[in-house]
């Protein structure tokens, strides 16, 4: 377990924002997505924060730490007998992959990277690279198969995602929560009215799900990409 760190927070910087969307977003309770939190300072400017409290540590949340980004994969907040409270902290680095664990002092001070989320669409592999195309500006984004991971499985061309950016480099992406793909091979299937029943299906990608025993080859089904399970025939 690393020793406790209290980590200063970043520089902020001033910004003015004008009109009625504005103030409204300054009266929002809940945490704005990355990567500001505009909050209203006394001079009724907006005040881009970078820093976030340990308190508010929570799965998925992001960290810079030794100057690079982490995610938040799992947090216990300890309050000791004697001593002070702390958080107790699982972290995965987004550039490198490693996961450590690290401890936080209660309340102390953690600074927010400076992340970007764009939608881009994958458009075609490049022998082990995968292509992702900005359809604003035909920009061109590559990934290579090692980046992609098991997100492979369900990745079809014409496919929408979100690509994490930090310092303009890419992260990490995100794949639809849930995702449309043909089913290529799978025994016959029984008829819609039979009750009960499941058997492994192969889909365009090559990943292999477990579906109905209705479902036949030909068919479109919806599948979660975060679990792998069928949803239902699209």
């Amino acid at each position: 377990m690393a020793a406790l760190r209290h980590l200063a927070a970043g520089p902020t910087c001033h910004h003015h924002h004008h009109g009625v969307a504005a103030a409204t977003a300054s009266l929002r309770l809940h945490r704005l997505p990355l990567p500001f939190r505009p909050l209203r300072s006394r001079s009724g400017s907006f005040t881009r924060v970078y820093a976030i409290s340990s308190n508010d540590i929570r799965v998925g949340t992001n960290v810079e730490v030794d100057g690079a980004p982490w995610k938040v994969l799992e947090f216990l907040h300890v309050k000791p007998g004697k001593g002070a409270a702390f958080v107790r902290t699982k972290l995965r680095n987004y550039v490198t992959g490693n996961t450590v664990e690290k401890t936080f002092r209660a309340g102390s001070t953690l600074q927010e990277p400076s992340l970007s989320k764009e939608t881009k669409q994958f458009t075609y592999k490049d022998g082990s690279q995968f292509v992702f195309m900005d359809l604003t500006t035909f920009e061109e984004s590559r990934l290579n198969e090692a980046d992609v991971g098991d997100k492979q499985k369900w990745l079809k061309e014409g496919m929408d995602c979100n690509l994490l950016y930090w310092n303009g480099k890419i992260i990490d992406f995100d794949l639809p929560i849930t995702v449309r793909l043909t089913v290529t091979d799978t025994d016959p299937g029984a008829s819609d009215s039979a009750q009960g029943g499941t058997k492994p299906a192969t889909l365009e990608t090559g990943a292999v799900v477990t579906v109905p025993s209705f479902v036949n080859v030909g068919d479109d089904i919806l599948v979660d990409s975060r679990t792998g399970q069928y949803m239902n025939r699209a």
